[in-house]
């Protein structure tokens, strides 16, 4: 599944960028987001994700994947495993930053989703709609942050 979500951010490009580049300054503003280790380039830690009536708690590991400073492009790969083992979430999101004049940045995130078990059966309707909140707090702590 793909989704596509944009935000502005009241920040310099140059921060902005730097800041998305480390993990460890933005997880926390990521609802349901928590690092517990970083072993060489890649980190481990759990998500917990709420669809509807059902609460999962993945974990797993992040790694950025690829970045290009000159088109403020950054890949970052994403998977983990319930810890019930009733399902397994993996996601490619790519964030792409422009200035969007003076001091703002305008951020493009593209996410290509896989999910399997019990939060898979909820439609895309929901799965845009939760991928929609968690991005809009991502945001509003991204610009407290900066």
């Amino acid at each position: 599944m793909k989704l596509e979500n944009e935000f502005t951010v009241n920040s310099p490009i140059e921060r902005v960028w730097e800041a998305m580049l480390d993990l460890e300054e933005v997880t926390p503003c990521l609802p349901g987001a928590q690092l517990t280790e970083q072993v060489g380039d890649e980190y481990r830690g759990t998500m917990t994700i709420k669809m509807g009536p059902i609460t999962q708690k993945y974990n797993g590991t992040v790694s950025i994947e690829e970045t290009d400073p000159e088109s403020h492009r950054a890949v970052i790969k994403a998977e983990g495993k319930d810890q019930r083992g009733q399902g397994m979430a993996s996601a490619t999101i790519t964030s792409t930053l422009s200035e969007d004049g003076g001091d703002s940045t305008h951020v493009r995130v593209e996410t290509d989703m896989h999910l399997s078990g019990r939060v898979a059966q909820f439609g895309r309707g929901v799965h845009r709609d939760v991928a929609s909140k968690v991005m809009g707090q991502f945001a509003d702590c991204l610009e407290r942050k900066l």
